[in-house]
């Protein structure tokens, strides 16, 4: 069924995949737990108890519902569904037993593949702060492949907390749908995806929410990622975005995780796959927030970077400018004040032990 999408079936598909997806939540959760696709505590998670995972298959099947009811048959729309397939079965078999990293890297570069060479799906060029760079259709692919592959990881290591990728990549499919209704170009298979992925991701939030009763799993942060990315170079295949500064300013709060996350684990030489517990939500928790808090504050920064997106759309550049150096500001705080990329807590020991020896000396003093 092809759909002309206007504003009044806008809600219609938003409704419809929320429903499905709320409904199917549940389902999932049962099959889950039969099949102990369970996430176990462990000193680097903040759940206590066993979770069960696969949350992300929900998400999967509203939006294949959402697709047959409101989609279109294309190339373009059968590589991604080929491509999403393939990261939703490592996702639902890393669920299950867990997945070497290896692995699941292979199945991203396939899938992205599959979108940029068979549904030709790729960079031709890139505006970026008025700049234009041309690629031919070799480089092109390359950076496209590339382009998926990292978002679809940064959406993957965000998720570590109850409410967190799911609540980036909603706002992320609301900002784009908004972008759209700005452009008045609604019609684009970009637009109809986001719509569908927002209802259902809006769905599984509801239980994901904290705190969660259910996790997305992999299956879940390798598909979100994923159809970010693909909608992404949808939208600047289309020209719904101008420059590719929109997608990136609206996923700036993974995109700096996901680079910061590199470098500090560069600086300590460790492999850049080894996990922490110094992600931006772990330096909110010790911050002393709670994990709602933190789930909020990091929502509202998030908005915050998309505002910057839609005023930029809308030609106010000097109010995006104000609000990305503000946001830039609170990021350089974030950056000098917590352990997110340097490790502050050698230096603080460092410092408590020369207070000790300090007090130690004077108090020999004093007994001379």
């Amino acid at each position: 069924m092809n759909l002309v999408v206007n504003d009044h079936n806008i809600f219609i598909i938003i409704l419809v995949t929320l429903i499905t997806s709320l409904i199917l939540v549940p389902i999932v959760k049962k099959v889950a737990i039969h099949v102990n696709a369970m996430d176990e505590p462990n000193p680097r998670k903040i759940h206590k108890v066993p979770m069960p995972r696969l949350g992300g298959l929900a998400i999967y099947l509203a939006f294949l519902l959402g697709y047959i009811l409101y989609g279109e048959i294309s190339t373009q729309m059968i590589s991604i569904l080929i491509g999403s397939f393939l990261l939703i079965l490592v996702g639902m078999i890393d669920d299950i037993n867990s997945v070497p990293a290896r692995y699941k890297l292979i199945v991203q570069i396939i899938a992205a593949s599959i979108v940029v060479l068979y549904g030709n799906l790729s960079f031709t060029e890139i505006s970026l702060l008025g700049q234009r760079i041309f690629f031919n259709k070799i480089i092109g692919s390359i950076i496209s492949i590339i382009f998926i592959v990292a978002i679809t990881n940064a959406i993957n290591l965000i998720d570590g907390l109850d409410g967190l990728a799911a609540g980036i990549s909603s706002i992320y499919f609301l900002t784009i749908a908004i972008i759209a209704i700005i452009l008045n170009r609604l019609g684009g298979l970009d637009i109809i995806i986001s719509l569908i992925m927002l209802g259902s991701t809006l769905g599984f939030l509801v239980h994901n929410f904290p705190p969660a009763k259910i996790f997305m799993g992999d299956s879940g942060s390798l598909f979100l990622g994923f159809m970010i990315s693909v909608i992404a170079l949808l939208g600047y295949k289309v020209t719904t975005f101008t420059s590719l500064i929109v997608p990136i300013v609206i996923l700036a709060i993974p995109i700096f995780d996901t680079v910061f996350a590199i470098l500090r684990r560069l600086l300590k030489g460790q492999n850049i796959g080894v996990a922490d517990k110094e992600h931006f939500h772990h330096q909110l928790l010790k911050m002393k927030y709670s994990p709602m808090k933190s789930i909020i504050i990091i929502y509202l920064i998030n908005i915050a970077f998309a505002s910057v997106s839609i005023f930029y759309v809308l030609g106010d550049t000097q109010i995006a400018i104000a609000i990305y150096i503000i946001l830039m500001i609170l990021l350089l705080f974030v950056v000098l004040n917590t352990d997110i990329l340097f490790d502050h807590s050698k230096k603080n020991k460092v410092v408590v032990n020369e207070k000790v020896k300090r007090t130690k000396r004077k108090k020999k003093k004093s007994s001379k």
